[in-house]
């Protein structure tokens, strides 16, 4: 096993740091919008004015290093890289370890709001020890420091940190990234992790637009609608798995193009009938981006398409042990069941859930505990 170090760690913000960021929004040369655009082109002009004028003079900076300093977090440093990671044990004494692993553009930030309902639940038969670590690269993890830390690596990190933990059985669950990397965790690390549960289950062929068969009518509509938005709207993907340091300057020196580029997703991937904020007040955006902001981690982000997609051949896991999966039905990542088990052999529970979208527990976090819930509570960590 790889030596894990790990110490205590806290979030804290500088005046300079805040004073820098409300300087560079008060300086942004803002582009154009055609007469009527709204969300076709892109982020809509209009609201991300609005949700900067707000960053610049109305968001909480105490507020933000308060609600990500609720909780125990960690920095491990595993084999030359670093995870930053939360670990909030349960009193109750039968509780059992869950990591939950987010993806781009989300952060540990999605999961604040659930951490103490999992660990301190009304029902003691649902109560876990908590672990929610920051990918390599994301957050508070820092920029990785070398090239090839692709998700096989990160699923390394991920079990090394809970072994050292003393979490020698655990349960794993993910979205996007998130969801590749548990996936990838349960098939590599089958001893250590005894059930996963993912709200992203992709399978079929590794590259999307080769043919399938062997779908009915309406999972024929489910895939036609998947490759539809694979075609028109996976441009961010190319673009961050062939040159992420290109683009990673932009949107690294200016906020208003980090919410831009960020806010783009958490519209195009949510169910919000055309109102974001409906779904997502400021405070919750703005706290994933700023986190994304004062860590200066978006490029290296990025980084993790491209070790995946441009320097390994992507290949989806073959996972044996109990799955659960969950589809929102807001989520634009849906492989119809057929596919999906064509990469989880062992799925023992398939939810379809009528709100919700990319980012499950952020947005609907009632029904994100529901499921994941239900289907640990058949699970066991014994082998």
């Amino acid at each position: 096993m790889t030596k894990v170090n790990i110490t205590p760690f806290e979030v804290k913000v500088s005046p300079e740091e805040i004073q820098d960021l409300r300087d560079r929004l008060a300086r942004t040369r803002w582009t154009d919008q055609l007469p009527g655009a709204g969300w076709d082109y892109g982020t809509e002009l209009g609201y991300l004015k609005k949700l900067c004028a707000y960053w610049q003079d109305g968001y909480d900076f105490a507020g933000y290093e308060g609600r990500l300093n609720a909780f125990p977090q960690f920095l491990a440093e595993v084999g030359g890289e670093q995870i930053q990671f939360y670990h909030v044990r349960s009193k109750v004494e039968s509780a059992r370890p869950l990591v939950l692993v987010h993806g781009w553009p989300g952060s540990v930030v999605e999961f604040l709001d659930i951490i103490g309902r999992l660990t301190d639940p009304e029902d003691p038969a649902d109560a876990f020890h908590v672990v929610v670590p920051s990918l390599p690269g994301y957050g508070y993890s820092g920029p990785t420091r070398s090239q090839g830390v692709n998700v096989a690596m990160a699923a390394d990190m991920i079990n090394g940190v809970m072994l050292a933990l003393g979490y020698d059985r655990y349960f794993a669950q993910g979205g996007d990234w998130g969801s590749i990397t548990t996936s990838r965790m349960a098939e590599v690390h089958a001893d250590h992790v005894a059930a996963l549960h993912v709200n992203m289950a992709p399978g079929g062929p590794a590259n999307p637009f080769l043919p399938v068969t062997g779908l009915n009518d309406e999972e024929s509509k489910d895939w036609a609608a998947f490759l539809g938005f694979m075609q028109g709207d996976s441009g961010y993907s190319h673009l961050q798995g062939t040159r992420p340091q290109t683009i990673a300057v932009g949107v690294n020196d200016s906020p208003a193009g980090l919410a831009s580029w960020i806010v783009d997703k958490f519209y195009a991937w949510t169910d919000h009938g055309g109102d974001l904020e409906s779904v997502f007040d400021f405070n919750h955006i703005l706290d994933n981006l700023t986190l994304y902001w004062l860590t200066g981690t978006i490029g290296s982000s990025f980084r993790l398409y491209f070790e995946n997609n441009n320097r390994s051949a992507y290949s989806h896991a073959r996972v044996t042990i109990p799955t659960g999966v969950a589809r929102f039905a807001g989520e634009p990542f849906r492989w119809p069941r057929p596919l999906a088990e064509q990469s989880y052999l062992n799925i023992q529970d398939w939810q379809e859930l009528p709100k919700g979208g990319h980012f499950a527990a952020f947005q609907r976090p009632d029904d994100f505990l529901r499921v994941v819930r239900a289907f640990f509570r058949q699970q066991s960590l014994v082998t």
